[in-house]
């Protein structure tokens, strides 16, 4: 199936495939990447040639069938970006982020604040170093940047005295806030940007944070598997701006949950 560049719009990923890319396309575009995002997917550019090859020769066929789409777009060869929407998804409910018993008696000592949207950038260029294969190229990062100045992407960043130690980053659509990559410089940083990020979405109405791919780490997080269908429920109630998320600086150790006796 050959779509234009709206159709990302309009698209209806419900019958898509289950497994492996939804769709080809190398428009990485604002425009086109929050479309995609609306729509229930996301992006994973081929990090060089023999990546490309390899998505043209593994999935020419579902594409001939119509089983998976190509968006045809002036930029680019389509099969150097694809497209996912897995069924089904693994969500983290922002009221139930799991922290370990040792992360959480490390958050009732540290002195780590947090805060959203502070540096945008510098957590994107932190979740680049060092990772291969390189999937979040200079054109995705520039998008992204983009839409962070629309108010689309967000970032929560921890810091200890003045020094960034860890982050996350995504793109939020209506209850959704689609995680694309974190990243730490001392244990546990990653993990608390998460739950930070977490408890800010919870105060303007967040429901979900979309972990997209599914793993053992994700899990311990307390993600759990939703169908492609209640997850693109999700995605419906969406507004033509968002709300600013909570951006003040907090103290790390409030997410720590309170001690029993």
């Amino acid at each position: 199936m050959v779509l234009d560049r709206a159709s990302w719009s309009g698209a209806d990923l419900s019958h898509a495939a289950v497994e492996g890319p939804v769709a080809f396309s190398a428009d990485l575009g604002p425009d086109q990447l929050l479309a995609a995002y609306r729509a229930g997917a996301y992006p994973l550019p081929a990090p060089g040639d023999i990546a490309r090859t390899i998505n043209e020769i593994t999935y020419e066929v579902e594409v001939e069938a119509d089983r998976i789409w190509l968006i045809a777009t002036d930029t680019g060869d389509p099969y150097g970006v694809s497209w996912w929407s897995p069924d089904p998804r693994p969500v983290v409910s922002v009221r139930d982020v799991h922290l370990s018993r040792r992360l959480a008696r490390q958050l009732r000592r540290a002195e780590w604040t947090t805060s959203v949207d502070r540096d945008f950038e510098q957590v994107v260029q932190a979740c680049r170093v060092d990772r291969e294969p390189q999937w979040l190229t200079d054109d995705l990062v520039r998008s992204l940047l983009r839409l962070h100045e629309q108010g689309w992407a967000h970032s929560a960043e921890v810091w200890q005295d003045g020094t960034l130690v860890g982050g996350v980053f995504g793109v939020r659509i209506g209850a959704v806030l689609s995680l694309d990559s974190m990243f730490r410089r001392r244990p546990g940083a990653a993990t608390t940007a998460v739950a930070d990020l977490a408890d800010r979405f919870a105060e303007v109405g967040g429901a979900v944070l979309d972990a997209q791919w599914d793993s053992p780490h994700v899990r311990a997080l307390g993600a759990v598997p939703l169908p492609r269908r209640q997850y693109l429920k999700l995605l419906a109630d969406q507004r033509p701006t968002p709300d600013p998320l909570p951006a003040d600086p907090r103290p790390a150790r409030r997410l720590a949950p309170p001690t029993t006796v």
